[in-house]
Formats: C-alpha cells, sequence, structure tokens
C-alpha cells in the first residue's frame, strides 16, 4: 500500500480519513491546529473517541511496515484514556492520538469542533481556537513554564484570530469550569 505520505498534512488528512470513515468522532489539536488558526509550527496531534473494536480496523488502514502502530499501546491507551501514536517510518512522521478523558469540558470540546478545509492540502474537524488557546494554557502549566512553545502558539492565534475569539467562553472556561488544575481538560492528563 503505498499511500504517498510526504508531508505532517498528508499524515493528518489520513488519519482524519480513517477517523470518518469509521464515524469516530475526532478533532485536530495541537500544533497542526494552532498552524491552522495561527502561525506555523508542527507536531500532529488528534483527540479521537476510539474505541477497542477500531483497533482491528486502525491496523488495517495502517500496516506494518508502512506504518509503526502498535496494538496493545492502542489498547492500553483506549481501555485508560491516554495517548498512542502512529509513525510513518519512511516520512519521520508521526501522529499522536488522544483517547479523550470523559468529561464535562471534553464532552463540550467535541461539540464546538469546526471543519477546516486548506484547498489541495487537508479538510478535517479541528478543535475551536478556544479550545486550543486553553488546552495550550494548561501545557504550559503543566510544564512549570519551561515549554515556551505553547506561548508562542498562542501569541500567533491571538495575532491572525484578535477579536474572532469567544472570549466570553475562553474566560469562563479558564476560571475554574474545566475540572482540576493542571489537568488537561479533554484528555484528563
Amino acid at each position: 500500500m503505498n499511500s504517498a505520505i510526504q508531508s505532517p498534512n498528508d499524515l493528518m488528512q489520513r488519519v482524519a480519513d480513517f477517523c470518518e470513515a469509521q464515524a469516530i468522532p475526532y478533532r485536530v489539536v495541537g500544533s497542526m491546529a494552532s498552524i491552522a488558526y495561527g502561525e506555523p509550527r508542527l507536531t500532529i496531534d488528534i483527540v479521537a473517541e476510539f474505541k477497542l473494536q477500531d483497533i482491528a480496523a486502525l491496523t488495517t488502514a495502517f500496516p506494518f511496515p508502512e506504518y509503526y502502530f502498535s496494538e496493545d499501546a492502542a489498547r492500553e491507551a483506549i481501555l485508560q484514556q491516554r495517548q498512542f501514536n502512529i509513525i510513518h517510518p519512511a516520512s519521520g512522521l508521526k501522529v499522536d492520538l488522544f483517547v479523550p478523558a470523559a468529561t464535562e469540558y471534553a464532552r463540550t470540546e467535541a461539540q464546538r469542533v469546526r471543519r477546516i478545509t486548506n484547498p489541495g492540502k487537508y479538510s478535517a474537524w479541528f478543535g475551536s481556537p478556544e479550545d486550543i488557546v486553553l488546552n495550550k494554557l494548561l501545557y504550559y502549566q503543566m510544564s512549570d513554564g519551561v515549554s515556551e512553545k505553547h506561548l508562542r502558539d498562542i501569541a500567533g492565534m491571538m495575532k491572525l484570530l484578535r477579536e474572532k475569539l469567544d472570549r466570553d467562553y475562553t474566560v469562563g472556561r479558564e476560571t475554574g469550569s474545566r475540572g482540576r488544575v493542571g489537568k488537561s481538560a479533554s484528555t484528563g492528563r
């Protein structure tokens, strides 16, 4: 199977297409979302509501040796609501797949997705810019202020989106309705 993975967009689109074909709710988050809303930086992070029965289809859609995908890691991640990944060794690209926590915030976040299409590159569901900003603030906090990449991502998004952000939603979520401080609201980590 030659899927012509040549860029991060290609791998992200392949995972998004898989989720859509399997009717698995998902949203692109992390720096890929920051790029869509702000300035370039790259990791491929996708939050998807995987179930144990999706593992066989993942194995078929991302076959070895073209991809590295651990069924055991996926099974453990699904059961513990954590992350696993798919690696495309030929390109060196990796997508981190996060299984969302069963929280009210994660359910709200899943309802706020937005379709973003960049013609010729990708068309997928993305987390809302407000939720991307809030989660990046939490990840910055979890790094004890060491990882400034999240602040740069937020600054890039704020520069481009300015008044388009729903500040009431962001302030309401940030001030306490997101759950425990120090945990990502969508992933529970």
